[in-house]
């Protein structure tokens, strides 16, 4: 999902297919880091893509834009940096729903906010310069409090990154503007 949707962000500006392909290798690549720990795991993703492109005799340019938009793509850290960095970081963060423990009875306040949102929609308006985040929440399971609790330095890094790419980002939960 974040592949397709970085690549989708940066269709939608006109940038050129190499930097399309580029970004959509760090949407597929960028949480690798997982594989370590979840902290911290988007710099041990970079170092971890490095090698894999290094041993596949990727070109250094190519490398270099892939690694920093991996490296780059957690809001603990990351600043949108250049372009795919800021695609990435858009397509990730919006991907809410991507994270679901299965045990009704174990959730914790990330597993409720994942459970409650029912869509999510990341279009960008071409009349405007503006990117919108779209939600449907069931508060059921999670309240529209507990998704800002979770996810508010999220969102400021979609700000940034929406910025970067000389967009404004707006975000909308159950058709009310935020």
């Amino acid at each position: 999902m974040a592949a397709e949707n970085a690549g989708y962000i940066l269709r939608t500006l006109g940038c050129p297919e190499r930097t399309m392909e580029l970004v959509k290798i760090a949407g597929h690549l960028h949480d690798i880091g997982n594989l370590v720990n979840r902290a911290e795991h988007s710099q041990s993703g970079a170092v971890m893509t490095f090698r894999v492109l290094d041993n596949l005799d990727c070109d250094p340019e190519k490398i270099t834009t892939i690694v920093t938009a991996i490296g780059n793509h957690d809001e603990g850290i990351g600043q949108p940096v250049n372009a795919v960095a800021a695609a990435l970081i858009l397509a990730d963060k919006s991907d809410v729903r991507r994270v679901r423990n299965a045990d009704l009875a174990t959730f914790d306040i990330h597993d409720r906010v994942n459970y409650s949102v029912r869509e999510s929609q990341l279009q960008i308006n071409g009349e405007y310069p503006l990117i919108e985040l779209k939600l449907s929440v069931d508060t059921e399971y999670g309240s529209v409090m507990d998704y800002f609790e979770i996810f508010m330095g999220r969102m400021l890094l979609c700000r940034k990154a929406a910025e970067k790419l000389d967009l404004q980002f707006k975000l909308m939960i159950n058709e009310q503007l935020i």
